[in-house]
């Protein structure tokens, strides 16, 4: 029943990026057998013995299935960490062969991680852009900071051509502290590339986070005719046959995942491939149970 409401396509019923980043998001946490409070920022410091009044949120369980004890874990306070999230927002992403496009899947994926962030007092920033950097908002807790981040998700429209070395360079201009970037976009570039762009900002100390997202249609085109494909940022047609969209086109597009997927992690990246067709809360289990076993 929860995975009928977190499906995109139900999603983009919602009006206003509020309402679907807390759908998401509570429906993601009311799914967890565990403590939703993976946090971004906080680390983890030492354990303290249970005291009424506490909250149960942060008791082992674990330890308490082993010792039949009540332990707490305590987290460090605020650090220096802050979530900032780059947006491609290129021609490109503005395709879909469903309900959602690329873009407005990037959005809710978006949002649904400033919600997050928010709720857990965490600093959180964006950058959109295509060629150019289009939109900014510097990270910050401040009150108010989450509907200036949803309005700059709102704005955001599919432009031109992709650049990832605006953006990056203009992240490492800004880059005061160490903290987690994450980019979502179709990685629509040579993966040797897009690596060698981003890998400056893990020499800063910060976590690099990538989210591959893709409509179904361009990992498994399927054509029962020759159609004719018109590439969206250089306008390049191209007449394609069904046999080659089942096997050659295919065989590249796996190939430039596994590529992509490879890179990124030798150097120190985390790749997470989502279709469009994904339910959002799905994407988020799998990118928080990375970092919760990190912690």
């Amino acid at each position: 029943m929860l995975a009928r409401f977190l499906d995109p396509a139900v999603l983009a019923t919602i009006s206003g990026l509020d309402l679907v980043a807390k759908t998401v998001v509570e429906g993601f946490i009311a799914g967890l057998h565990r403590s939703p409070d993976f946090g971004f920022s906080q680390e983890f410091a030492e354990y303290r013995a249970y005291t009424p009044g506490d909250d149960l949120r942060y008791v082992d369980w674990n330890v308490f299935a082993r010792t039949e004890r009540c332990y707490l874990k305590r987290y460090r306070g605020e650090t220096n960490t802050a979530l900032t999230v780059l947006l491609d927002a290129s021609a490109s992403m503005g395709f879909g062969s469903h309900r959602v496009n690329k873009l407005d899947y990037a959005r809710y994926l978006a949002a649904s991680l400033f919600y997050l962030a928010t709720r857990q007092r965490d600093a959180a920033g964006l950058i959109v852009f295509d060629d150019e950097v289009r939109d900014v908002v510097a990270p910050s807790s401040r009150h108010g900071q989450l509907s200036r981040l949803l309005h700059a998700l709102e704005r955001a429209a599919a432009g031109r051509r992709t650049d990832y070395a605006r953006p990056f360079l203009h992240l490492l201009d800004h880059l005061r502290r160490r903290g987690i970037v994450v980019v979502i976009s179709d990685f629509y570039a040579p993966a040797a590339e897009i690596v060698r762009t981003m890998a400056p900002v893990r020499f800063r100390g910060s976590e690099l986070v990538l989210f591959h997202v893709l409509d179904p249609e361009e990992l498994r085109p399927e054509f029962a005719q020759p159609v004719l494909l018109v590439d969206a940022e250089t306008g390049q047609r191209m007449e394609v046959a069904p046999e080659y969209a089942r096997r050659e086109y295919r065989s590249r597009i796996e190939a430039h995942v596994a590529e992509l997927c490879g890179r990124a992690t030798e150097a120190g990246m985390d790749y997470f491939l989502i279709e469009t067709a994904r339910p959002l809360d799905a994407a988020l289990r799998e990118y928080l149970s990375v970092r919760e076993g990190r912690m």
